[in-house]
């Protein structure tokens, strides 16, 4: 991109300048992705309850999802990825067995960045970061769900090659779900 200043100069800005207000800073094209360990339950779980209370979803609060997430991190069927030092962006990814693969499925169950630092790419290197870590694990698939509100999230994930429709059909998927009670 081209600006001009006052004197009529042109300067080049990169859509990775800090000086561009569009585009990623320094800092958001430095940070660390990786996958997260069980020692890291309570960050997950402390960006998780952001996440839940931005939305003013329901949230079991962060000691109780520190606690779910400890036993969870450490099996093979979850795994979490991380952005920043610190943290400000995460993924959750469970993993199930399905009769229609030979690998697992992956459900990509959260997609989180900060508010203040969205916008600049981090999404986009977490969900990098998902497919090759579910690729490691002989997934072949990706689910994802999101709401049907008309924000941001169904765009964000067909610039990335994710579909709500089967292949050769134009009639879209749905999700439904009912909680069970005990």
């Amino acid at each position: 991109m081209t600006t001009e200043d006052e004197s009529g100069r042109a300067h080049r800005t990169d859509p990775g300048d800090p000086g561009d207000p569009t585009g990623p800073t320094d800092l958001d094209v430095a940070a660390a992705v990786r996958p997260a360990a069980p020692a890291d339950a309570a960050t997950v779980a402390t960006l998780l309850h952001e996440f839940n209370a931005e939305y003013g979803t329901p949230t079991p609060g962060v000691g109780v999802l520190t606690a779910r997430l400890q036993g969870l991190l450490a099996g093979p069927s979850t795994l979490a990825v991380l952005a920043g030092e610190p943290a400000v962006g995460l993924a959750l990814v469970t993993l199930r067995p399905s009769v229609w693969y030979d690998g697992p499925v992956a459900t990509l169950d959260e997609l989180y960045v900060a508010p203040d630092r969205r916008g600049r790419g981090l999404g986009a290197r977490l969900l990098a970061a998902v497919e090759q870590q579910v690729r490691r694990r002989g997934a072949a698939l990706v689910e994802v769900n999101v709401d049907g509100d008309g924000g941001g999230a169904p765009r964000f994930y067909e610039r990335h090659g994710y579909r709500n429709t089967e292949i050769d059909d134009d009639v879209p998927l749905l999700y439904y779900f009912r909680e069970l009670e005990s």
